[in-house]
């Protein structure tokens, strides 16, 4: 890099530093780094990696900036609300930042796109917040020899580590062979998240990227951190590789790209619904219509039920579903719903266990609600 005295003063707490110096400055210089999503996870590894002066930073983010977002989202402002997340993101890395080169991919990554985005890149970080994402970042990081900074968030515990199975390291998938079945785990729009949480595993990912680039230090390679917010508390699980491994053992049966959303969807494919499943619009009529006999059942926390519920919407969280399920008539209809189908789908399987045969899940929940019958709903 041209040591101008500029950029002498911008970097001077880094080149002081013995273990970077100016040979390592330079590195950061030249580095080109990936990150996907630049949402919870990405604002703080953006924001530090475009700080530190990193030369090259991609953005992959298809969605737009949401007002709920805002409370963990830190490279957004309120005024990008309904903006898309790379031009937000980027216009904020330039202000930070001119020395770095800041490239838009505003578009989703896809099995069509991954190798060919991944490939002009010397790190990827991991910021996605759904299973078809990481098993795909993950496969196109093994296939491209490329290093995967890993992250993930969830209510109030974090993890992160760094897979590199070019580098002897385990991959995404000798943690994780399998994703888990869709509704089993709630996203942060159901479950909700801490807001200072993925700062706190951001961070972390950011710095795994920059001692990665310069080489120095002991990376996450081979370990998992896990972070618990509430209990204030660090624990770290060995990962061994896994000779096994479909895409990074010693003999792969995955030599390209897959697709993810069958593997491991996120929800119900678009359509019809499934033998335990309601439409909102059968919901409203038993709304509408009580004499019919269908109980509502709302399986939301009892917080989540005092902000807004539906019209004689009784009470039932999934929590406390197994000590009082009895509360229910087994004889008697009911259909349940939750934020986005996910609870309720859980609270079906479980009265079904214990003998109901009449039960529904209503199918994305007051989220779909909110689009197709009142999108006044005061929805947390």
């Amino acid at each position: 890099m041209d040591w101008t005295t500029e950029s002498w003063q911008r970097y001077a707490r880094h080149v002081i530093l013995p273990e970077i110096g100016p040979a390592g400055q330079k590195k950061i210089r030249e580095a080109r780094v990936l990150c996907v999503g630049a949402g919870g996870l990405g604002s703080p590894v953006l924001l530090y990696l475009a700080a530190a002066g990193v030369g090259r930073l991609g953005i992959v983010d298809h969605d737009r900036v949401d007002i709920t977002n805002l409370q963990r989202q830190v490279v957004h402002t309120t005024a990008d609300a309904g903006r898309p997340k790379t031009r937000s993101a980027a216009e904020k890395l330039r202000a930070l930042n001119p020395d770095v080169e800041v490239v838009e991919y505003p578009e989703r990554l896809t099995r069509d796109n991954a190798l060919e985005i991944l490939r002009d890149y010397d790190v990827v970080v991991d910021g996605s917040d759904n299973f078809p994402t990481r098993y795909l970042v993950n496969d196109a990081c093994v296939l491209l020899g490329k290093p995967n900074v890993y992250g993930s968030i969830y209510r109030f515990e974090g993890q992160a580590s760094l897979f590199a199975p070019h580098l002897g390291a385990p991959c995404y998938r000798c943690l994780y062979p399998e994703p888990p079945p869709p509704g089993t785990v709630p996203s942060c729009v159901e479950a909700g998240v801490l807001g200072v949480l993925p700062g706190v595993i951001g961070c972390i990912q950011a710095t795994e990227a920059l001692k990665l680039i310069v080489g120095v230090g002991t990376t996450l390679m081979g370990r998992l951190l896990l972070y618990d917010a509430l209990a204030m508390r660090f624990r770290e699980i060995r990962v061994t590789r896994d000779p096994g491994c479909p895409i990074c053992g010693a003999h792969p049966t995955l030599r390209g790209l897959g697709h993810y959303e069958e593997v491991c969807p996120t929800a119900a494919p678009a359509g019809a619904c499934g033998e335990d499943e309601v439409t909102v619009r059968e919901l409203q009529e038993a709304v509408l219509h009580p004499e019919r006999g269908i109980e509502v059942v709302d399986v939301r926390e009892a917080h989540e039920y005092a902000v807004a519920h539906l019209p004689g919407a009784r009470l039932l969280p999934l929590s406390e579903l197994p000590q009082r399920w009895r509360e229910l008539d087994p004889r008697k209809p009911a259909y349940l719903y939750c934020k986005a189908g996910g609870r309720s789908l859980q609270a079906v399987a479980f009265l079904k266990q214990v003998g109901f045969r009449s039960v529904r899940s209503v199918r994305g929940g007051l989220m779909a609600w909110v689009r197709e019958i009142d999108p006044g709903f005061p929805l947390l």
